[in-house]
């Protein structure tokens, strides 16, 4: 799957994501009319991911917010009462639809090579879509509060335990061999956390999403694949 064929199929944007904020916040958003409210929750949250990876969120202001945005103190209190309560919101949207589309496009597949493709795939395409909120939520975790800073670290362990799963689930159909399930998946990850940390390294050298997949796929398949089974891996993966 190619990062167009991801998009087409998970249609995700800033308006999507501020429809839900919106709804699901609709008793606490002074602001009942949500064509109106959902743009400007978009135009906020565009603002606070923009302001936050050039100065950190901490640094950032709601006054700077204010500029960005172009709304008045008044109307940004409409929609959140804190800047901790902002981050909450933003964070929890953002892992909400990480968990969903990646638990989704894995369960599509009945075999676990297929599964561990969807699942690199779908990282790194979601990180490349959704890259304000992946480089955000990565950096600034160490500035969270207590409760969001569990948060964090519960959604980067979820997505090593389903690497881990998927490797577990080769081991069992004879397709993986693999020593530490749990630390290989942690490795991937690490690998998958690279292309949107350090995407600049990889746009100075011409390298698309779609051949960074490629290459961690086949440089994961080489490490796990079980040597009597790796013909029989691809062809289940077809």
């Amino acid at each position: 799957m190619k990062l167009e064929d991801f998009r087409n199929l998970a249609v995700i944007s800033m308006e999507d994501i501020c429809r839900e904020i919106f709804q699901e916040n609709r008793p606490s958003i002074k602001i009942k009319k949500e064509p109106v409210g959902v743009k400007n929750l978009s135009t906020i949250f565009e603002a606070t991911l923009k302001l936050s990876n050039e100065k950190g969120f901490q640094a950032m202001s709601l006054r700077d917010l204010c500029r960005e945005t172009g709304l008045s103190m008044g109307a940004l209190y409409s929609y959140f009462s804190s800047k901790e309560e902002l981050l909450a919101i933003i964070q929890d949207q953002g892992r909400r639809i990480t968990y969903k589309i990646m638990t989704e496009n894995i369960q599509k597949e009945s075999t676990a090579s297929g599964k561990l493709d969807a699942a690199i795939r779908t990282h790194l395409y979601l990180s490349e879509v959704l890259q304000g909120w992946f480089f955000f939520s990565y950096m600034e975790t160490r500035f969270f509060r207590k409760e969001e800073h569990k948060k964090a670290i519960a959604s980067e362990l979820f997505t090593e335990q389903l690497f881990s799963d998927i490797l577990e689930e080769g081991m069992r159909q004879g397709v993986f061999s693999v020593e530490n399930p749990l630390l290989t998946a942690a490795v991937i990850k690490a690998m998958l956390q690279d292309w949107y940390l350090k995407r600049w390294k990889y746009s100075r050298r011409g390298i698309s999403v779609e051949a960074y997949a490629a290459f961690v796929l086949g440089f994961v398949e080489k490490f796990v694949m079980s040597p009597n089974s790796e013909s029989t891996g691809k062809e289940n993966k077809k």
